[in-house]
């Protein structure tokens, strides 16, 4: 489909880009045919830009829905930063502040007003809305409409009477994550009435997906962050303790770094958003809440500690990894103890719930289905992008992705694996199976510890047969057994494990096993597009465009990726254009971010000391 002319002018005068995502450009087409739309798009795949840009062509103004305070913000900045007239109505201003907006808003000044979905429904502000004549809503996030999402909110249902209010009104769902079940979900929800589905491809090309067996949680993460140092990278824990205790260990080894969970005071919250948004720290420690608010482009790392527990939120928790396109890494830490830990909160949550029996066994079934799918993916040897592809119902349609520990070659199959699978069977057979991971483990090593001198086992055939491995080693291939099938174990809050018809086969030689053997991190190997990403830029030039991109936000109080993102300071760095105009053609330069910062970027690329810029 041609570009529309309106939008290709607006596109390069605003935004310094030449062109739209297919995708993009029909769901620009569909707003402005006043056509309801589901957009299905990957984080980072520029679905705002389909809500920012059609309300420009006509002079209108838009509404977006978005949950997050902290997103409006960062979107606001961003927009300000280049001259459209946006702005937010939000818990956290002033009566002042928000009595200003609603005067730009009714003196038809704004093109875009963001707000969360309880204060356009509570406050008033549809009545206002009904009065400017508004013709077009976005709903980002749209996946918390709907039951059968991974993040849903009660909150979002009320955005059904948007239809009975504005009958007129076309209505724009976006979402990163929906499978087939939610998208329709979200549909009904809605009542969208003939929609335009759009859903893009879920792959991220630009993400490298490894999963390390996890050993020593505190050591495998500094290894990792190693390889970004100086790098934005998110850390992800399961629990406050986990979060504040590897913060520390992060901090105690020079890492810019601080913990970010619910149990903290919301101000201490907003100062590490804030920070982390500002790079005045490289690295946030957090459970799955941090993130959520930001809308950093240049976050070059992403690390759970722990198995997520469905696949809907490690594609949007990863995909908070390399949102301007550049190349970003996502390594998952795994034990099959998570899943464990899992199934009993799971169990428990539906317990406490309150929920009647035939609910509460739909509910943890649900949550079960989801966090199985999770764990074959990190325990199957196949390409992670063709997992996740496959999980979305999408086919990845290349025999190798290059950029993922599978496809990189990465993951190596431990010398003599059936013969180490049988040590281990042997020696819960020797125990009666009446023993968990950990005491089998010591048993293995030849470790005389109290409970296995209490019990006597050093006296058993096994005791010391793999004297040669380390205590997390171990326990991590009873794990890779449990996770094939291999052991099984009971529940309770103190499973003990056992044996099961498949041991037997091992035992008896009738089934070969492949264990996978725990790599040194460093070992990971660079991507393609990661060296694509580098080729031709001026590295010096780039650090220095990047430092000051900090300054300049500092003095504007914005976080940095606000002023220029890291691809647009990578284009400048390449090109070295030596001319306004020439800085125009360089990708995410503007006509207002070439008045606002030309000067002072033609002269870093110059060598000279920068302009002042206000």
């Amino acid at each position: 489909m041609p570009l529309d002319p309106r939008v290709a002018d607006l596109l390069q005068r605003w935004w310094g880009f030449d062109r739209l995502r297919p995708l993009q450009s029909d769901a620009i087409a569909a707003a402005l045919a006043g056509r309801d739309s589901l957009v299905v798009m990957p984080t980072g795949g520029g679905k705002s830009l389909c809500y920012q840009l059609p309300p420009l062509v006509g002079d209108s103004t838009d509404v977006v829905i978005s949950p997050l305070v902290a997103l409006m913000k960062d979107q606001v900045d961003a927009l300000e930063a280049i001259g459209y007239p946006a702005a937010a109505l939000h818990s956290g201003l002033s009566a002042a502040e928000r009595g200003k907006i609603r005067d730009r808003l009714a003196a038809g000044e704004l093109r875009l007003l963001f707000t969360a979905p309880e204060r356009l429904v509570n406050t008033g502000l549809l009545d206002v809305l009904v009065r400017v004549g508004v013709r077009r809503f976005a709903i980002d996030e749209a996946h918390c409409i709907s039951h059968w999402g991974h993040d849903f909110r009660p909150e979002y249902r009320q955005l059904a009477l948007l239809r009975d209010r504005f009958p007129d009104a076309s209505l724009h769902a976006f979402t990163a994550t929906a499978t087939p079940r939610v998208r329709d979900d979200i549909v009904g929800q809605l009542s969208l009435h003939g929609p335009a589905l759009l859903v893009g491809t879920f792959d991220r090309p630009n993400l490298c997906y490894r999963v390390v067996p996890r050993t020593d949680r505190g050591g495998q993460v500094l290894e990792i962050l190693g390889r970004h140092r100086g790098a934005a990278s998110i850390v992800y824990c399961i629990s406050r303790k986990e979060t504040e205790r590897l913060a520390s260990r992060l901090a105690a080894a020079g890492i810019l770094a601080r913990p970010y969970h619910a149990g903290l005071d919301q101000s201490e919250r907003r100062r590490t958003q804030e920070a982390f948004a500002r790079e005045t720290i490289d690295v946030g420690v957090a459970t799955v809440a941090f993130g959520r608010g930001i809308d950093r482009s240049d976050v070059r790392l992403v690390i759970h500690t722990a198995l997520p527990t469905s696949g809907e939120a490690y594609q949007q928790e990863t995909g908070r990894a390399g949102r301007d396109g550049l190349a970003a890494e996502c390594v998952l830490l795994y034990s099959s103890a998570d899943v464990f830990s899992w199934e009993s909160l799971i169990r428990k949550s539906a317990t406490e719930a309150e929920l009647e029996p035939d609910e509460a066994a739909a509910l943890v079934a649900g949550q079960l289905e989801h966090l199985h799918a999770m764990r074959r993916y990190a325990q199957s040897a196949r390409c992670r992008h063709a997992a996740l592809s496959e999980y979305f119902g999408q086919i990845y349609p290349h025999a190798a992705c290059g950029a993922c520990d599978v496809c990189l070659g990465e993951t190596d199959a431990l010398p003599e694996a059936t013969v180490t699978a049988q040590k281990i069977l042997s020696c819960v057979a020797r125990v009666e199976q009446r023993f968990g991971v950990r005491h089998v483990g010591e048993v293995l090593r030849g470790a005389r510890t109290e409970g296995v001198l209490r019990h006597g086992h050093e006296r058993l055939s096994t005791f010391g047969l793999l004297a040669a491995l380390d205590q997390r080693t171990v326990e991590n291939l009873v794990h890779q057994l449990l996770d094939q099938e291999l052991l099984q174990r009971s529940g309770g809050d103190r499973p003990v494990i056992g044996l099961n018809e498949r041991s037997w086969e091992v035992l008896r030689g009738r089934r070969p096993v492949v264990l996978l053997e725990p790599r040194v991190g460093s070992a990971a190997r660079p991507t393609r597009i990661e060296a694509d990403d580098w080729q031709g830029v001026d590295r010096d030039l780039f650090e220095r465009l990047r430092s000051w991109r900090r300054r300049v936000a500092d003095a504007r109080g914005k976080p940095a990726w606000t002023i220029l993102d890291d691809k647009a300071l990578r284009a400048i760095a390449r090109e070295r254009p030596a001319s306004p105009a020439a800085l125009l053609r360089c990708r995410g330069i503007g006509e207002k971010r070439l008045a606002d910062f030309g000067a002072a970027i033609l002269d870093l690329v110059a060598g000279r000391p920068p302009a002042e810029v206000e």
